[in-house]
């Protein structure tokens, strides 16, 4: 079977190297030429952990090519997936630029039957433009060639994608014609021979659900972080309270853990579309507006922490940030809580002093008013306090006898609530949480 897709991003890079994997013939396309003499060089624009060993496994074995022509590309192809960029608009709207003109190629050189899949993230009826603008190529051309159009969203977590891909929770499939289904059929079948957990539905509703489920988990970190100021007014342990909570199985505790806020290229994206597309279709999402409100609330309370406990003047002291990705096991700094604690710092008259095991060469390209370090210790020599804002497993046991040696202050601010206050105050520590 041979399949193209179109984008060598995150999403595209992934499927493109999991469909390999399981046999079947991927070309990758992307319009950056750069980037695909990176691949083609065997290197990866990308931080995943194991993809990079995946995708020069099926190089090697000719599985995986990538090209930068769609039209070369397109040649005795069956199917094309879409994973280009959807980047937020001011207005918040999900910029359909990038479909539409992969759209317009597709109709300007189509010569044969094809599945188009939508895998970018896209609001309901872009399934539609899609199959409008290549009947419109078509048309111009003045040929009347078969195709159809299907929607399969994406659902991988940044950190763990290759294994989602290859063991999924569920596959969702949006068709509306027998062949189409037969094709997606084929194409997901090998990932799940014992347990066959495809769900097909009409396109809407698949457009749909990728926004749907972004929001609900979306809605379950911010209302944790909600419960978590709140105990804290009260004296109650959010901690107790999420065990507490999590313990009835109508709820469970997943995304219930408290900290600095949601980021990254989805949640928040994804959380601004639906409440666009809502008000283009005369609806309030009024859950949706608190949750998004809520989050950008929450990436200023460790910094509102720390210019409480420094008597509201911070201007001089060094500051070690641990974490600048939005969550471990990632290089993606978009919309991360780091950006903004970091940027209150500066503002204040602070310096800060980085260190993420993956992110810094990212964070270097938006700040060079931040020192990154070789190590976690190195990052705190003369600090006068140390902020964990990315739970990285590197940072769950530090030596707190050596932090305290080379600290200016022994001052501990818990991002993420992976330690135990206990633990911490035992070794002289002062310690904040969320």
């Amino acid at each position: 079977m041979n399949i193209t897709i179109v984008g060598t991003g995150y999403v595209g890079l992934v499927t493109g190297a999991c469909f390999a994997e399981m046999g079947v013939n991927v070309t990758c396309v992307d319009k950056d030429k750069g980037k695909i003499k990176i691949l083609n060089e065997g290197g990866i624009p990308i931080y995943e952990p194991g993809l990079e060993d995946l995708v020069n496994k099926n190089m090697t074995a000719g599985r995986l090519k990538f090209s930068a022509s769609l039209p070369d590309s397109m040649k005795d192809t069956e199917v094309i997936i879409l994973a280009v960029g959807t980047p937020p608009d001011e207005d918040g709207s999900a910029d359909l630029n990038n479909v539409l003109e992969v759209a317009e190629e597709i109709g300007d050189h189509l010569d044969g039957y094809v599945l188009v899949v939508n895998k970018s993230t896209v609001p309901v009826g872009t399934a539609e433009k899609v199959e409008e603008t290549i009947k419109k190529r078509l048309e111009e051309r003045g040929v009347d060639i078969e195709f159809d159009v299907a929607s399969n969203p994406e659902f991988l977590k940044e950190g763990s994608a290759i294994k989602d891909f290859m063991a999924p929770d569920r596959v969702i499939v949006g068709t509306k014609s027998s062949r189409a289904h037969g094709i997606m059929d084929r194409l997901y079948r090998p990932f799940m021979l014992n347990n066959y957990r495809v769900i097909y539905m009409d396109i809407p509703s698949a457009e749909m659900t990728k926004y749907a489920a972004n929001a609900m988990l979306a809605t379950r970190i911010s209302f944790i972080n909600e419960i978590a100021n709140l105990c804290e007014s009260v004296g109650a342990d959010v901690n107790m309270v999420r065990a507490g909570i999590g313990s009835d199985s109508r709820i469970g505790s997943k995304f219930l853990y408290p900290g600095v806020g949601y980021g990254g290229s989805c949640f928040p994206k994804d959380v601004k579309a639906l409440i666009h597309t809502a008000k283009q279709n005369g609806k309030r999402l009024r859950v949706l507006e608190a949750v998004e409100e809520v989050n950008e609330l929450q990436k200023e309370v460790l910094f509102d922490k720390l210019i409480r406990h420094f008597g509201n003047d911070i201007s001089g002291k060094k500051f070690a940030v641990w974490g600048l990705s939005f969550k471990p096991e990632t290089d993606d700094i978009r919309e991360a809580p780091s950006r903004v604690i970091i940027d209150r710092i500066i503002s204040a008259g602070g310096i800060v002093s980085a260190y993420d095991p993956a992110a810094m060469d990212e964070f270097r390209k938006i700040r060079t008013d931040v020192t990154f370090t070789g190590d976690m210790y190195e990052a705190c020599i003369d600090a006068s306090a140390v902020l964990l804002v990315t739970e990285w497993k590197e940072f769950r046991i530090p030596s707190w006898p050596t932090l305290k040696r080379i600290m200016a202050e022994p001052v501990m601010f818990d991002g993420r609530n992976i330690y135990r206050r206990s633990d911490v105050t035992a070794n002289g520590f002062i310690y904040y949480s969320i």
